[in-house]
């Protein structure tokens, strides 16, 4: 038996209304819900008749459509499932559905082997799958690939048919970068799928100037009343030049070569990265393969997914940019600092007064604050400390979460100061005086130069008081400093009142950030 589209909204409707416990419905109540959601598909005032409901919940109670809907009337008034679990959407295919299926697939099977038939081919497998395995009642043999929490694939179905009927609309779209949402109108000319991930590509201007939105940034979709802009390319070979779906429209495509080690070959040669893959080299440690596309942030992905089976031979561009990835990436792992290292220099800390922890700072991070403090002193004739505790976007970087981990196991929980020195001092030993006994030190160095990286001297044990000058001379008279050195990225730490002097390596000194944690 056919059934309408309307009559299976009111199906789900109904269904819906009867899992929800909650409430009393009445046959009123089931009339207005499946009005408001006519409504709601159709976009148009449906009467939906007492009789109309009482047939459908009769077709739901019975075998028709396989439901044998457990609907009871409670106090001769309210519907409700006797069933608290029940849903229609639970109940399998019906026999009547499954043959028909079955039907189906076997009339489109004779079709496979035909060039036309090949984009049909994944959809009549899935199918024959599903009807052996509710006929057998067996557990499907064939999974394919699909993300179910996929977020904007309820905007597929709207935005296929704004393509096919020309239409142009207006989307709010939010990227990962943009604080807020931004409505814009659009012409879409295609949807397309890269690693189960949906986009729509259209212009916004002229049909020329192609862009591609990721479905699940978009936040809604509706129907303009301005003209379409037709599509001016063959989006087809627009998309041949690269892999995935950033193109650069005005930029010619450059020859690859990518190094496969023996390991990987196999599976490289199998399935390609690109249409344009050739094989140019191969011998006894791998092979040699080239691709002919645009430099994108999909190419870089793909190659870093191979990991250590694979290496840039050329071009020397995104050679320098795989190596900068994984170096950062490296960077990351030796930046994950745990309670046991932290616990174990805490306690030379308190017993020597200072300590050196490395890592604490990915370049990436240091090389960035590096940059803002330019901004800070770019127009500036004479170059002074200066102060940063006011920098929120700095700030955020400075106090990660290793120094947050470090201000744990400190039991500090302010930031009293931060500062920024030029460079470091010309006096020799000396001591910071303004600050409680309880506060700790943290200087951060930002030179990346390897050979002059500053070295600092301590007196461990200064710590404990304020100390006169004749008292600092007689110290230093009788005591072997300790020498400190930090790498790029690393801290030294110390308690206030700590003795220190800098090592200068280089004739300008070395720039770095003081940072002062009160307890």
């Amino acid at each position: 038996m056919a059934y309408n589209k309307n009559a299976l909204i009111r199906y789900k409707t109904i269904d819906k209304c009867l899992q929800n416990r909650y409430r009393k419905w009445t046959l009123d109540d089931l009339i207005e819900a499946c009005s408001d959601a006519l409504y709601e598909y159709e976009g148009k005032l449906m009467n939906v008749s007492k009789r109309t409901i009482q047939l459908d919940i009769q077709t739901m109670r019975s075998d028709k459509l396989g439901y044998n809907a457990p609907i009871i009337v409670v106090d001769k008034k309210y519907y409700t499932y006797e069933d608290p679990e029940y849903s229609i959407m639970n109940v399998g295919i019906s026999g009547q559905d499954l043959k028909k299926i079955s039907e189906s697939v076997a009339f489109l099977s004779q079709f496979k082997g035909f060039s036309h038939f090949n984009a049909l081919q994944e959809v009549v497998q899935k199918l024959e799958d599903h009807v052996y395995s509710h006929q057998t009642n067996t557990q499907p043999v064939i999974d394919f690939e699909k993300n179910e929490h996929l977020k904007g694939l309820d905007f597929l179905d709207p935005l296929h048919k704004h393509i096919l009927q020309h239409h142009s609309i207006l989307i709010t779209y939010q990227s990962f970068r943009s604080r807020y949402p931004n409505k814009f109108l659009f012409y879409p000319y295609l949807l397309k799928e890269y690693r189960n991930r949906w986009f729509v590509i259209g212009s916004r201007t002229d049909g020329k100037n192609i862009v591609n939105l990721a479905l699940d940034r978009i936040i809604s979709v509706e129907k303009s009343n301005k003209p379409f802009v037709a599509c001016q390319i063959d989006l087809k070979k627009y998309y041949d030049v690269a892999i995935g779906v950033t193109v650069q429209p005005h930029k010619k495509p450059e020859i690859v070569k990518l190094f496969v080690n023996r390991e990987m070959a196999p599976y490289v040669e199998t399935k390609p990265l690109h249409q344009s893959q050739q094989t140019l080299e191969r011998n006894q440690y791998g092979i040699i393969i080239g691709l002919q596309v645009q430099l994108n942030f999909e190419l870089e992905k793909a190659i870093l997914s191979f990991g250590d089976h694979m290496q840039v031979v050329a071009p020397q561009r995104l050679k320098k940019n795989i190596y900068k990835r994984l170096t950062n990436a490296i960077d990351l792992y030796n930046t994950n600092i745990n309670k046991e290292s932290i616990s174990r220099i805490v306690a030379k800390l308190n017993y020597k007064s200072c300590a050196v922890i490395n890592y604490i700072y990915t370049k990436r991070d240091i090389r960035k604050i590096s940059k803002l403090i330019h901004n800070y002193i770019k127009n500036k004739v004479e170059i002074v400390p200066i102060n940063l505790s006011h920098d929120d976007e700095i700030k955020q970087i400075l106090i990660n979460k290793n120094i947050e981990l470090i201000q744990k196991f400190l039991g500090t929980s302010t930031i009293k100061g931060m500062t920024f020195y030029p460079k470091s001092p010309r006096k020799d030993w000396y001591q910071q005086v303004e600050m409680a006994q309880t506060d700790y030190i943290i200087q951060v160095y930002l030179s990346e130069r390897k050979q002059t990286l500053p070295k600092m001297k301590v007196i461990a044990g200064t710590h404990k008081k304020i100390l006169t000058p004749d008292k600092i001379d007689m110290i230093l008279d009788n005591s072997v400093p300790i020498e400190c050195r930090t790498q790029f990225g690393g801290i030294l730490i110390m308690k206030a009142y700590t003795l220190q002097q800098h090592l200068l390596h280089a004739e300008k000194g070395s720039a770095y950030i003081e940072i002062i944690m009160k307890v």
